[in-house]
């Protein structure tokens, strides 16, 4: 493969970007709602596991301590 000139490879960049579907507005607002949704999610189970295996090893430590 021949090696492109600077002018070429940044007229090849805009010709490959002009082939890239952009999301709408809307798509973007919508995952960005879906990436907080479950990340809210993630950190309540995760605090529910923490809470759980603190309790679980408080009980064990309480029993023989």
């Amino acid at each position: 493969m021949a090696k492109a000139t600077p002018v070429q490879f940044f007229q090849q960049v805009r010709a490959e970007l002009g082939k890239v579907t952009w999301p709408t507005r809307r798509e973007v607002l919508l995952t960005t709602v879906m990436v907080f949704a479950f990340a809210a999610l993630t950190a309540i189970f995760f605090g529910l596991v923490d809470l759980g295996i603190r309790s679980g090893l408080s009980a064990v430590l309480n029993y023989f301590g």
